[in-house]
């Protein structure tokens, strides 16, 4: 009978999927006359020339490994900051100075996948100071610095398969969380796969950030057993100082999981007490176990990313340690878990359950105290589900995902086989409304709204498949947000907008807490880089052996020095190149024929570094990539390149 209750699902998913296809049908339907497109939502989203957004929104970038930059109500796209996977435009991941940042124990690795944006908080609100994301593929967590809007720090998480629940953050930003999705022999070792029950671990991991400058240190790791761990979030208010992970395939199977993992009514959703966590490891409860991991950091002030490699890290064993987790039981295969915005209900998006179980903090601790469990998994309690359950929401839609929160005791949940988004209210658990999306609604996001003080009027669904919505790009289509106003009682489709890559989600936050601290440009004196020049007296080439180091600067409209002489064919040649500008938004660009990595594109009073080896003699080209000015062609200057074992004399001009 479960069988059979989850393939007639999954049917009537597909039967909705097609539905949705159908040109003649579906988006076309609901572009009609009176509807919300020819209503005022034009005026509503437009942003007059000059103005600016009322919300920053940060959207992952999924398989492009990227985090992109939107405004909002206008859905403008505004910057893809390069995270995890190099990016040609901004040299990131190509110059020698943001190499280190993609270094990781396997080596330098150039793409991830990057699925969960996740603001830094001050007392459960979002505070403008970092916006953190994970790599999924080779388990990192990223921190955005929202001064530059430029990638601070990446470090690896060690002893994970699969880093999908994470980066969710603590009430005040003490922790960021990171736990596996796949299990794996921790540590690593040979094993065989079908051994995989009760052999396979999985990690949940706990990345300390300093509150002063954002540093993020590996403080602990939590040893579970070989569940698929999958999101996450952290409490708020009364729950503060627990997190609560979901799991699925608690069968522990290891292969066809849509049936082997898809087997038990209920699967959990594991409460983790990291106040309590934090008295075990002062007390030494943990064991040091070995580990393999870097850490890498990019400085303001040297220009420069360095990488730190870490060996060991603090392990606490469940079993070992009483009180440090529980399980909740929850139907059934739930995905998302998400905490209202007071701390008290803790709501499980079971993927394939008919309706959404929310649990009870209250209810849950009362359990806790009292001993209401229903057995263990691996030594961890299991609570017993009637005991903490605050209510379910009846019949809200197929396929439940994820839960955002308005400021008025309302929530929303995206249902991905019946593409759209439900409105409850919380404490009642009454269904308000609903809207269809097109199609196959994923996240959402309201700004603010897995925080204690929602901000938004605004709920953005990001949708997975768009078919008919966009003019046709070949088999593949660009995925669509859809922009939702969510102020009064009726939820309201206003905007369509193409996202880059596949976002998994976004957060969003009002622009009036991040634009105050934004960095308009380098100051050349506090410029630390080694390589760097501050004025054009100071350019220069220097050689040792077959490496020469060429020291230039660049301002409008001329390279200094603009020829040069003296680099031979098999040279490994450095171009350390300082932007003189010290004005908002004047970067310059650099670029010589031949080089196999990308141009440079050099920030105001910024100092970054070329490699390039020149293979064959002749003269070669160089020029500034960003129209800087109305004299921007003629921004160049040539290189020339000698024959190895040549006589030519190192020679730097400019203006001969």
């Amino acid at each position: 009978m479960k069988k059979l209750n989850l393939i007639l699902l999954f049917a009537l998913g597909v039967i909705l999927m097609v539905s949705c296809s159908d040109p003649k049908g579906g988006a076309d339907s609901f572009k009609k006359p009176g509807g919300a497109l020819s209503s005022n939502a034009a005026e509503r989203v437009y942003v007059a020339p000059g103005e600016h957004d009322e919300f920053y929104c940060f959207m992952s970038g999924g398989f492009s490994g990227q985090l992109s930059v939107y405004g909002l109500p206008s859905g403008r796209l505004l910057k893809v900051i390069p995270v995890f996977s190099v990016d040609a435009e901004k040299a990131y991941g190509f110059n020698e100075e943001t190499k280190p940042m993609l270094e990781t124990s396997f080596g330098f690795v150039p793409w991830d996948d990057s699925h969960h944006p996740e603001l830094s908080q001050t007392d459960g609100t979002t505070d403008g100071r970092w916006v953190f994301i994970n790599g999924n593929n080779t388990p990192r967590i990223a921190r955005i610095n929202l001064n530059t809007f430029e990638t601070g720090e990446i470090i690896e998480i060690p002893n994970s398969g699969g880093n999908h629940s994470s980066p969710f953050t603590t009430e005040n930003t003490e922790y960021v969380v990171a736990g596996t999705r796949f299990a794996v022999p921790y540590p690593q070792k040979d094993m065989a796969i079908n051994e995989y029950e009760g052999n396979f671990k999985g990690a949940l991991t706990y990345v300390s950030v300093n509150p002063e400058d954002g540093d993020m240190e590996i403080a602990f790791q939590i040893l579970m057993p070989g569940f698929d761990y999958d999101l996450a979030h952290s409490g708020k208010g009364k729950s503060h100082g627990w997190t609560f992970f979901t799991t699925y395939n608690t069968e522990e199977s290891h292969s066809l999981l849509e049936i082997g993992a898809s087997q038990n009514d209920k699967d959990f959703i594991a409460a983790v007490n990291w106040k309590k966590a934090e008295e075990y490891m002062a007390a030494g409860k943990f064991k040091e176990m070995p580990a393999n991991y870097v850490d890498n950091e990019y400085s303001d002030e040297t220009h420069t990313a360095t990488t730190k490699r870490n060996k060991t890290v603090k392990v606490l064993i469940p079993e070992e340690c009483p009180g440090l987790v529980y399980f909740i039981p929850t139907p059934k295969s739930p995905h998302g878990v998400d905490v209202d915005p007071t701390g008290e209900y803790i709501v499980g998006n079971g993927k394939l359950s008919a309706d959404m179980s929310i649990h009870s903090f209250t209810k849950m601790m009362n359990a806790i105290d009292n001993k209401l469990y229903d057995g263990d998994a691996y030594g961890i309690p299991i609570l017993k589900y009637d005991e903490v359950l605050a209510g379910i929401v009846k019949d809200p839609g197929l396929g439940p995902l994820h839960t955002e929160f308005d400021a008025f005791g309302n929530a929303y949940t995206t249902f991905f086989i019946s593409s759209e988004v439900v409105k409850w209210k919380v404490g009642t658990w009454e269904i308000l409304d609903r809207v269809p999306t097109y199609y196959s609604v994923g996240h959402l996001v309201i700004p603010g709204g897995d925080s204690k003080n929602p901000d938004g009027k605004y709920l953005v669904a990001m949708n997975k498949i768009t078919k008919d919505r966009y003019l046709p790009t070949g088999p593949e289509m660009v995925q669509s947000a859809q922009l939702y106003d969510i102020s009064g009682d009726k939820m309201e489709l206003l905007l369509d907008f193409p996202t880059i890559g596949e976002p998994h989600y976004a957060q969003a936050i009002p622009a009036s807490r991040v634009v105050s601290n934004s960095v308009k440009f380098f100051k050349l004196a506090d410029n630390n880089h080694p390589y760097k020049v501050t004025n054009e007296s100071e350019t220069r080439m220097e050689r040792e052996g077959n490496t020469v180091h060429i020291y230039m600067t660049t301002i409008r409209s001329h390279f200094a020095p603009d020829n040069l002489q003296g680099v031979k064919v098999g040279d490994v040649v450095y171009f350390h190149i300082t932007n003189l500008e010290q004005d908002w938004d004047v970067p310059h660009g650099f670029a010589v024929m031949g080089a196999l990595n990308s141009e440079l594109l050099i920030m105001p009073g910024q100092t970054e570094t070329l490699r390039w080896e020149p293979k064959t003699e002749g003269v070669i080209p160089m020029y500034c990539t960003d129209f800087c000015s109305a004299l921007h062609q003629e921004m160049q200057g040539y290189i020339r390149v000698s024959a190895k074992g040549s006589n030519t004399e190192l020679k730097w001009s400019l203006n001969e």
